[in-house]
């Protein structure tokens, strides 16, 4: 009986625990390390969060649909070999994109039952359209122009939306015209500064943008330059009022309390 007991207590201890693990789904581990300082350090005691990175064969810098599909094999067909995923109740996918790899791990197992997966655009969003007011926009500041389009697109889709809908919350996607790896010694951090710095002015110029997504993993880190963008063209005040989203920390935010609810609303609870 008191072994029972003990096992009952063991998994029930388990079953408290939260393990999140985020994907970097191109192979910089320069890029992983940069995803880990925006880990947000208010997590709950009982979630742990780790972090994996892409196989040497997955590209070094995801700019195009092409480096979408290669990613999301590569990471796919490693984490199927090695098993990985089975000590983990959730995955975030930490590219800022439509990225095939959501849905591809959305339908396997971990440590107990079905996996609860995002990527860091959907986080962001969703993190977005909590934490408007009435009347304002939220936007994107990306790296090239290819995800312009791409990310448009795929706020429609995400949204249930038509392409032709007009969105009054949604301000739309600048680029700085750089890649995800030039934020991680690819360029000179002066450029990196001036490059966001012109694609925030472009978005803010739309007016009445109260929340601002630094659309690229990459970006960690860089809060300030938006804000201090937001500074000169909408006054101190109303740039100390604006929220910039990185999506690791609302992905990771929202894979807590996803985890938590599922617990919470299922008939397995």
């Amino acid at each position: 009986m008191d072994d029972e007991r003990a096992q009952v207590e063991r998994e029930t201890f388990d079953k408290r625990w939260n393990r999140i693990l985020v994907i970097n789904p191109n192979s910089s581990k320069a890029m992983t390390h940069g995803l880990e300082k925006a880990i947000p350090r208010d997590v709950s005691e009982w979630t742990m969060v780790d972090t994996y990175t892409a196989p040497e064969s997955s590209p070094a810098s995801i700019n195009n649909g092409e480096d979408l599909i290669k990613s999301a094999h590569e990471v796919d067909s490693d984490v199927k070999s090695t098993g990985i995923l089975k000590k983990y109740d959730a995955v975030l996918v930490a590219c800022f994109s439509v990225h095939p790899l959501v849905g591809m791990l959305a339908e396997r197992e971990g440590k107990y039952g079905r996996l609860a997966v995002t990527g860091i655009f959907e986080a962001s969003i969703l993190t977005c359209l909590s934490l408007l007011r009435p009347g304002k926009k939220w936007g994107i500041v990306t790296t090239g122009k290819f995800w312009e389009d791409h990310l448009t697109q795929g706020i429609n889709h995400f949204l249930g939306t038509s392409s032709h809908d007009a969105n009054t919350k949604f301000a739309g996607v600048e680029s700085t015209g750089l890649n995800a790896g030039d934020f991680h010694g690819g360029v000179k951090p002066e450029v990196i500064r001036q490059k966001l710095r012109e694609a925030t002015a472009r978005l803010l110029e739309k007016g009445d943008v109260e929340c601002v997504v630094m659309g690229c993993a990459g970006m960690a880190g860089l809060e300030e330059i938006i804000r201090s963008v937001a500074a000169e063209q909408y006054g101190p005040e109303k740039a100390n009022q604006l929220f910039v989203v990185d999506g690791v920390a609302a992905g990771t935010r929202l894979l807590e309390m996803t985890t938590r609810d599922r617990r919470a609303f299922s008939r397995t609870s």
